[in-house]
């Protein structure tokens, strides 16, 4: 029985047409819900998660037995708070926790698609989890977020469907990749794919996996989501249970033995074709280039309202990448709200017990959503 079996599915019959020019169909968006839709389907939060996250947002993840993801900011009378709102999540197309994605059977041939799986884009990922909707009946979300490539799902789904959200949170996130993010996802695909046992794509036809180059791959995406200071407060030059140098190329440091462990533990959770997809989307999504140029453009036919938030220690997409999606909103007299949160964290920051920002997170919805309940009376 495959480890997904009991985890929920959508099989999608309708055509999906790709921007590479490919069309899909009958293919399967795993996702998790948390609290209750309403009667009148008004509560509905679609949560859109990051590059190595999936539809576990909360509560334990049945399949790595970790906690979710966005633990601290999602459930029962946090920020996001599943007492009140229904909250969609689903594992995007090309991930590895049962959606559609390279490790998929092809029914051709029998064999995982590997990397003859269609190369995706984040407008792909969006458009599919548009059919959730469909099935939940939902014509209008109160709300879309997520952070990082969740935060690059928010801007594309408000561009795609202008008048579903009534908000829209996209948290420390840019509306194109800039040339030292592809650089850096170029780091971690090379890594993998230089793996021998990465064998083209085609390693889940053997008994071998490229978990070496995945792990590489996973060190060196890990020191991008945080910043200098915290890993110098927290590491240091500080030995690794040693009281002096080895002369050797083992972990000497704590930062080398912390790194090799993220690296480790990532690939019993994570699929290396997948990773090679989804950086690939990442570094793909261009908005700007998308509507000739001028970003303000993608948000002209919206109502939504904005509320972008931002880390000061983010080097990742740092604040001035934020701020240029707020000024082209501004630019069409959008209605959006702008924070900074002071945080030594770095990018990670969101997903992280930082108090400020699940404070201001969690006042903007539920003043939003008193303000929404309010008209209709």
């Amino acid at each position: 029985m495959s480890k997904f079996e009991n985890i929920k599915k959508l099989i999608v019959k309708d055509q999906l047409k790709l921007d590479c020019g490919q069309t899909i169909s009958d293919f399967p968006i795993a996702y998790e819900t948390y609290g209750k839709l309403n009667s009148k389907k008004d509560n509905a939060i679609l949560v859109f998660h990051a590059l190595t996250g999936d539809q576990f947002a909360s509560d334990i993840n049945p399949i790595t037995k970790k906690d979710g993801w966005w633990k601290y900011a999602l459930g029962n009378n946090k920020a996001i708070d599943t007492s009140k709102y229904f909250v969609i999540c689903a594992n995007v197309l090309g991930g590895c926790m049962g959606s559609f994605g390279p490790s998929s059977v092809n029914p051709k041939t029998g064999k995982s698609y590997g990397n003859d799986f269609p190369v995706i884009t984040i407008n792909d990922m969006v458009n599919a989890q548009y059919f959730l909707l469909k099935y939940f009946e939902i014509e209008k979300l109160f709300c879309v977020t997520g952070g990082s490539m969740g935060g690059m799902q928010v801007l594309q789904f408000v561009a795609n469907y202008p008048n579903v959200a009534q908000t829209a949170v996209p948290i420390a996130c840019t509306s194109n990749h800039s040339a030292q993010n592809i650089g850096l996802n170029e780091l971690g695909r090379q890594a993998i794919m230089a793996d021998a046992n990465w064998q083209n794509g085609k390693y889940a036809e053997t008994n071998l996996s490229p978990d070496k180059g995945l792990s590489v791959a996973r060190m060196a995406a890990h020191i991008t989501y945080l910043s200098k200071d915290a890993l110098q407060e927290k590491f240091g030059r500080k030995l690794q249970e040693r009281d002096d140098l080895k002369f050797s190329f083992d972990a000497d440091f704590q930062i080398e033995s912390y790194l090799r462990h993220q690296g480790s533990v990532f690939v019993d959770r994570f699929d290396a074709n997948s990773y090679l997809y989804i950086t690939r989307a990442m570094d793909y999504f261009d908005l700007n280039k998308k509507y000739g140029g001028n970003l303000s453009k993608a948000f002209e036919k919206s109502k939504t309202k904005f509320f972008i938030i931002s880390f000061t220690s983010d080097w990742l997409y740092p604040s001035s990448e934020n701020r240029e999606i707020v000024i082209a909103l501004n630019s069409i007299g959008a209605d959006v709200g702008y924070v900074e949160i002071d945080s030594d964290k770095g990018h990670d920051s969101f997903l992280l017990n930082i108090p400020n920002f699940l404070e201001t997170l969690g006042n903007f919805l539920n003043t939003s959503y008193e303000r929404l309940n309010e008209k209709r009376v």
